[in-house]
């Protein structure tokens, strides 16, 4: 039997007390619950902010194991789980990596997205037990989200994570929880108490996702899925994707959109090889060579 917390204990989480800004909130009328609202998310900003020296410093850890050939793993209950299943499930079609790149693992399974599995939260096993089911490797890295940096399903997951030697990082709103304490990179936005108590959907939900957007997005920067502001890396999968397509090779080329369209077929729709394609004057096979050669950089196959 795992050792549960105390009310005490669980009462006292800065994610757990209430907010005194909020707390006549059924009284309010509608405009000024929604002002009050807003002024405590005006706050979350300014707590990632205080946090960027961390997670750069998780962006360039992850980034040197994706050269070595790893991957990362986003592992949460609730809220948090659902956040990194959907960073995660945001990364092929953004940056065209393979799916097992950047994964997300939620207590409950897949169902957990949408049907309320809050129980399997409370397992430190079942933590452990879903990341070695996905082949969790050494080489990898493991993002613990959880708000009060108390979840037991996140916290078994670390303790494995840590046994194969991998990297793990800890993302909570709770300053010195365990979860901070158990990774080696602690990124710990303080956005304090909830409007609605204990509702970590709101404050703490909302810097969870701007700092993921972050790490996924600073880790594909820095191995080079990007060119400039560009996603080069984009899969054009649909009429949107496909006219972005064309919009990026347009404005890194200068051509017309006619001839972004020729490019874009004759590259088997790469944009990174359509645009070397054209700035260099070589053919597909050459350009996809010269990306190799550059380890998929777009500037440095460009030279």
């Amino acid at each position: 039997m795992e050792k549960m917390e105390t009310t005490e204990q669980l009462g006292a989480l800065l994610t757990e007390t209430r907010n005194p800004a909020s707390a006549n909130l059924d009284q309010l009328s509608t405009l000024e619950m929604l002002t009050l609202i807003n002024a405590e998310d005006a706050k979350v900003a300014a707590a990632v902010h205080a946090e960027l020296p961390a997670i750069a410093k998780a962006v360039d850890a992850i980034a040197a194991r994706f050269k070595l050939g790893g991957r990362l793993f986003y592992t949460g209950a609730g809220t948090s789980g659902r956040l990194g299943v959907l960073d995660a499930s945001e990364c092929p079609p953004t940056f065209s990596v393979d799916a097992d790149l950047v994964q997300g693992l939620i207590a409950g399974g897949d169902s957990a997205l949408r049907l309320s599995s809050e129980h399997s939260e409370d397992s430190r096993g079942e933590g452990a037990r879903d990341l070695a089911a996905a082949d969790f490797k050494a080489l990898d890295t493991l993002v613990g989200i959880a708000a009060s940096g108390r979840t037991p399903y996140v916290l078994g997951a670390v303790e494995y994570a840590k046994s194969l030697g991998a990297l793990t990082i800890g993302l909570s709103c709770v300053p010195g929880s365990a979860l901070a304490n158990a990774t080696e990179i602690a990124i710990t936005p303080v956005t304090g108490p909830e409007v609605l108590t204990g509702s970590t959907r709101m404050k703490a939900g909302t810097a969870t996702k701007l700092v993921l957007n972050m790490l996924s997005t600073g880790v594909m920067v820095r191995t080079g899925a990007t060119y400039g502001n560009l996603m080069v890396n984009v899969r054009p999968t649909n009429a949107k994707l496909v006219d972005r397509a064309h919009r990026i090779i347009m404005a890194t080329t200068g051509c017309d959109l006619a001839t972004a369209t020729a490019l874009l077929t004759a590259s088997g729709e790469s944009v990174k090889t359509a645009i070397v394609m054209q700035k260099l004057s070589l053919d597909c096979t050459a350009a996809e060579a010269r990306l190799a050669a550059a380890q998929g950089s777009l500037a440095a196959a460009l030279g």
